[in-house]
């Protein structure tokens, strides 16, 4: 029976497709963890209130990419090449979402808009991160291997995603609220196309690994795009709603000291 259970835990098992999915984590939060940085750095003076936690984000990107890659250690393997066709950020750049590494790379300061537009890409991928991790953690959260990784990153990704709530409601109520669902809506309806083409990459990739047979790999995709159907009719606005956090000031204190590894 395919389950989100069973087939993490067949990813789990083999070595390559392990280290394939590690791999992919572990890049993806490094960039993260790189743009949080720079946009830190680079905040306009109105915003620079925002500069602990933006550096905190990316302070906690960066701790779950050493994660990953310490996974991959007590294995004993090195990452691999990223494929193209896996690179969950760097195509959701291509289609304009966020903004782009050419600008973080400038010594300039930011816009106000920049930050809207940061927030707002946040919100949605942060979004997707959290579910992900929500669902991981119900099915590993006590797994030998990776558990103590999955409660770590989940709790960070819910505040992030709180923090986002938080900082998008206050320039919100500064005025920012026609901008600001503009862009939301933007980003999660060109997000859900990336996360579908990703999935779908991802899953082919696997089922080369693990030797998947054709009616399995058909019934994966058949399920991916239904989940992108389901998204495309209605499913994105979850991704756009605003709310109060109950958790507030969510990145307000100093990232976590312990180390994963």
């Amino acid at each position: 029976m395919l389950s989100a259970r069973s087939l993490f835990q067949e990813i789990l098992d083999n070595d390559e497709s392990y280290r394939l999915f590690c791999s992919i984590a572990a890049s993806g939060e490094a960039q993260g963890g790189w743009e949080n940085g720079r946009i830190a750095t680079l905040l306009p003076e109105s915003q620079r209130a925002m500069v602990p936690k933006v550096a905190r984000h990316g302070a906690d990107e960066d701790k779950h990419g050493r994660i990953f890659l310490a996974l991959l250690r007590k294995r004993g393997m090195d990452p691999v090449e990223v494929p193209e066709d896996t690179d969950y950020t760097a195509l959701l750049e291509r289609r304009g979402i966020g903004l782009t590494h050419e600008k973080l790379r400038r010594d300039e300061r930011l816009t106000e808009a920049d930050i809207i537009t940061y927030l707002a890409h946040s919100r949605v991928t942060e979004q997707r991160a959290a579910d992900q991790m929500v669902m991981l953690k119900t099915y590993f959260a006590d797994h030998p291997e990776v558990g103590k990784a999955v409660r770590m990153i989940c709790q960070d990704e819910e505040n992030h995603l709180a923090y986002c709530h938080e900082e998008l409601l206050r320039l919100a109520a500064a005025g920012h609220g026609p901008t600001i669902r503009r862009i939301l809506r933007a980003c999660a309806l060109a997000e859900i196309v990336v996360y579908r083409d990703v999935s779908i990459a991802v899953m082919r990739r696997m089922g080369r690994i693990l030797g998947w047979r054709g009616l399995k790999t058909g019934v994966l995709t058949a399920g991916i795009r239904a989940v992108y159907a389901y998204e495309r009719l209605g499913g994105w606005r979850r991704m756009v709603r605003l709310r109060m956090p109950e958790r507030r000031d969510a990145l307000g204190g100093p990232a976590a000291s312990p180390e994963f590894a």
